[in-house]
């Protein structure tokens, strides 16, 4: 399984925007394995200290679920952060998928 993610983040009018992009650089199809509807998540850092995170106060269904990648192929996934505060920061982005890893950080400024 060849998995690798990208992260991008977009401010517009005090709200940030990202995009969490996964592709398959591998062979074959890779089937993702969902616990729940969580997709992905998000956290957002200042000075090492978490700001914001996608899925905190977030319920999701407790339900199984999978999604297919095909060679070649990126899914994308986004979030959105409204109303923050000004000033320089880190995000990280990942899979809720089950044994895969496909990490992504950016840094931005608001």
């Amino acid at each position: 399984m060849t998995l690798s993610g990208s992260l991008s983040a977009t401010v517009r009018e005090g709200a940030v925007e990202f995009t969490y992009e996964v592709a398959n650089e591998g062979d074959d199809a890779v089937d993702l394995q969902f616990s729940d509807s969580q997709t992905h998540d998000v956290v957002v850092f200042e000075d090492g200290e978490e700001a914001w995170q996608f899925s905190e106060g977030m319920m999701f269904m407790q339900m199984l679920q999978s999604e297919s990648c095909a060679p070649g192929e990126s899914l994308s996934y986004t979030a959105t952060w409204e109303d923050a505060d000004p000033g320089e920061y880190e995000a990280r982005a990942w899979l809720a998928a089950n044994d895969v890893d496909a990490e992504a950080a950016t840094s931005f400024s608001v």
